[in-house]
This record gives structure tokens, sequence and C-alpha cells, in this order.
């Protein structure tokens, strides 16, 4: 991550919610396409040194990404994304879950809901991600799984993609 582009990982006990303000320099149009499209999402969304695979997406109300991130040994880690809500280019809203490989949710693992927005930041974009748990005991198992060194990982794999899709 360039160190002027704003990181902000919050965790609020309270109200079960991470929330992740990240700044990208790029513009938000680009930067919402990387979130919604298959072909994008593909080359980003994992930590390294895992990969990601797309099963099937519908990117639409009701619609689904059904994906897994990949290790280099070819360990598979299932997740459903199910759409709720989306306002092109402003925020899309879903609930996550991890999943097996036929989309079946797992519940011994904590779902959530996703607000995800997408803000002008002069020439940059901003994205603000906020994700509710239902108890605190979930909030406190996805960061005990690492959750804010995966996502900073996460992030920076798409600085990386934007900074080859911008030229």
């Amino acid at each position: 991550m360039k160190p002027n582009l704003q990181f902000d990982f919050i965790v609020d006990k309270q109200n079960n919610t991470l929330t992740v303000k990240r700044e990208f320099a790029a513009n938000r149009q680009l930067v919402w396409d990387c979130y919604t499209k298959s072909e994008l999402l593909d080359q980003w969304f994992a930590p390294k040194p895992l990969s990601t695979k797309t099963k099937s997406m519908d990117f639409s109300k009701g619609g689904h990404w059904h994906y897994a991130m990949v290790e280099p040994n070819g360990t598979e880690y299932w997740g459903l994304t199910e759409y709720t809500e989306i306002l092109p280019i402003d925020y899309y809203k879903a609930l996550d879950a991890f999943s097996d490989p036929d989309g079946n949710i797992n519940t011994e693992l904590p779902r959530a809901k996703w607000n995800v927005s997408f803000q002008d930041f002069g020439e940059n974009a901003i994205v603000e991600t906020i994700v509710t748990y239902k108890s605190l005991s979930d909030l406190e198992t996805v960061i005990n799984m690492g959750m804010e060194e995966g996502m900073l990982s996460t992030l920076e794999r798409l600085d990386d993609l934007l900074a080859t899709l911008a030229k």
C-alpha cells in the first residue's frame, strides 16, 4: 500500500461490526468494477499467496458470487456472497458466508452482512466496508482467523491490479 493512502480497520465490539475504510489510487468506476466483476475479483480477492477462482457469479439483487480462495498446494476455502441490494457505483449490500464447493453454507462458521460503499475522493476512490456479525463471538472468531491481516494483504493486491489497469 502506498503510505499516503488511507486504511482504517475498526473493531466495534458493542455493535459486532468491523469497519474497513480504504483509499485507492483509481477512480470510483474502476474500483467498483474490480469489486463487482468476477474476472477482476479473481485477480485480487485473496491474501497472498492464495489465489481466487469463481465458480459462478450473478451480480444482481438476489444474485450471488460463489468462489474459492486457493492455497498454492491446491487447498480450497469456499465462500458464498448473496447480493441483497445494489446501487451501481455507490454501494452494494450482501450476506457473506463460508460454504462448500456446492454452495451449501457452512453453519459452523460466522455469516455476516456486508455493506460496501464507494465514494469519490479527489482523483481517488474510498471504499468503506461495514461487516456486521450476529454476535460478539462471531466477530471475535473472524478476528482470530486473521481478518485484519488478510484484508490488508488482499487490498494491497487490489492496489497492484488497479495500477496495472490504470495504465
